[in-house]
């Protein structure tokens, strides 16, 4: 009886004994270690190698783990400008294109000689009539008593400067242009390209008045250039500036004679 309660311990203690031993089985890790990276050896290494890190598993497997590592991915040009820091360079500051200021276009000012003056005046026209000098660029208005209202004119460019005697057959006010047709082919040939009509207004070269010469194309007209009185600047023309036709206009009527010497 005695033995058989003996041997009844023994397998007890044995029994209680195998959990311990089967854990002390799983205390060191397995000697095989598989590699992470699939392009290697599938089994690296038998046994364990002292200063590696090794990740055990539930199931008892181990995976070598390696050092994350940041990979610098590629930047676009647009987030390269959003985190760039405007102050770090001078070459990376942006700055947007700001057209340059326009300068206004300054005209040449017109001689003071050639604004409107009462002068002496000792030729023999009748008082009202109309006398240009076109090498000295003024018209008179004769006034009777040795006295004349002088004007700077415009005249004629070389070539197109003409002599003689007409009178004024009409008058206009803001007059419409209408270049004739040789005046068109002349500055064709000049590259510039003239208009077969233009409507009256400041922008018209005939400017605020016309006095209409004979049945020729010449005129008395103001200008919408003032600084080209006092040169040789017109198809035939004779010009003023637009406050000085305005005056003359007033002071004479249709038929009034006009001399051109």
């Amino acid at each position: 009886m005695n033995r058989i309660i003996l041997l009844s311990t023994a397998a007890l203690v044995a029994l209680a004994s195998a959990p311990a031993i089967a854990n002390d089985r799983y205390r060191e890790m397995p000697p095989v270690v598989v590699s992470p990276d699939l392009s290697a050896p599938w089994v690296i290494q038998l046994g364990r190698q002292p200063g590696r890190v090794v990740a055990r598993r539930p199931q008892g497997y181990a995976t070598q783990v390696q050092p994350m590592r940041r990979v610098q991915q590629p930047r676009t040009q647009q987030a390269e400008r959003r985190i760039r820091p405007l102050w770090s360079s001078p070459d990376q500051v942006q700055t947007a294109a700001v057209p340059a200021p326009r300068r206004k276009q300054i005209q040449p000012q017109m001689d003071p000689v050639y604004l409107p003056q009462q002068v002496d005046y000792s030729g023999s026209e009748k008082p009202g009539t109309i006398v240009i000098d076109t090498a000295a660029k003024f018209l008179y208005l004769v006034q009777g008593n040795g006295q004349a209202r002088r004007y700077g004119v415009g005249v004629g460019k070389e070539g197109m400067v003409w002599t003689g005697s007409e009178k004024i057959t009409r008058k206009a006010e803001w007059p419409d242009w209408r270049p004739p047709a040789e005046m068109i082919a002349r500055e064709r040939q000049k590259g510039r390209d003239l208009p077969t009509f233009m409507a009256g207004g400041p922008e018209n070269p005939l400017g605020a008045r016309a006095m209409y010469l004979g049945s020729t194309l010449y005129r008395i007209h103001g200008t919408n250039a003032p600084w080209t009185i006092g040169t040789n600047v017109s198809s035939g023309c004779i010009r003023l500036r637009n406050e000085d036709v305005v005056d003359l206009f007033e002071r004479v009527p249709v038929g009034t004679t006009v001399k051109v010497i």
